[in-house]
């Protein structure tokens, strides 16, 4: 398995390429290649061009096809975590996704206070204001797991922000916001560890 795993990465990386050049790439025995690749090219999961060089085949697509429906959507996992962080702070709760050069909330559930911030799905906000900006951004929250903003994008509101990992990268940012007058200009010490939290369930369904 780690042979043909190997073959794959090679191909991937390299581009089409020859027995000979798999071998030198490689560095395993030019027979053991040869019956490894013939194998794969049955399965599909590679092809043989017509001057003799190895490619990706078309079974991989089908797989990583597959593989993506097995996995749930970024709106699909987040939503019991977010659910609970919305009980649990009694304030409003969203996901953002960096998109365009902007952070755009493709999950929100709003505070059951009348006095609260509204976020509606598909806003886009700019990136260099609110904690979820700067998640997104790559800056921040390293230290601590999680980021806060005070005021940053309206007048009276503040919000904490953790992130969303997939594969080892930052793909979303869980953010809790609402009215000073209950988050206090210090919201990262009132729900820093309970967005940093949601934030972990959710890569962890993701993953």
């Amino acid at each position: 398995m780690g042979k043909a795993v190997s073959v794959l990465d090679h191909l991937a990386r390299a581009g089409p390429s020859t027995l000979s050049q798999l071998v030198d790439a490689l560095m395993l025995p030019r027979a053991t290649l040869h019956r490894l690749a013939s194998a794969m090219v049955r399965y599909g999961l590679v092809d043989k061009g017509p001057g003799g060089a190895y490619r990706l085949g078309p079974r991989l697509v089908e797989l990583g096809r597959l593989a993506a429906q097995s996995r749930p959507s970024l709106a699909q996992a987040a939503a019991p975590a977010l659910g609970r962080l919305r009980d649990r702070t009694g304030e409003s709760v969203q996901v953002f996704v960096a998109e365009a050069g902007q952070r755009v909330c493709i999950v929100s559930l709003q505070s059951p206070h009348s006095l609260r911030t509204i976020v509606p799905v598909g806003a886009a906000l700019p990136m260099d204001k609110g904690s979820a900006g700067r998640v997104l951004s790559g800056g921040g929250w390293h230290e601590r797991g999680w980021v806060e903003s005070v005021e940053e994008r309206e007048v009276g509101v503040a919000s904490v922000s953790a992130p969303v990992f997939l594969d080892g990268s930052v793909v979303a940012a869980v953010s809790v916001s609402g009215p000073i007058e209950r988050t206090t200009r210090s919201p990262g010490e009132r729900y820093g560890t309970l967005v940093a939290g949601a934030a972990q369930e959710i890569s962890s369904a993701l993953g």
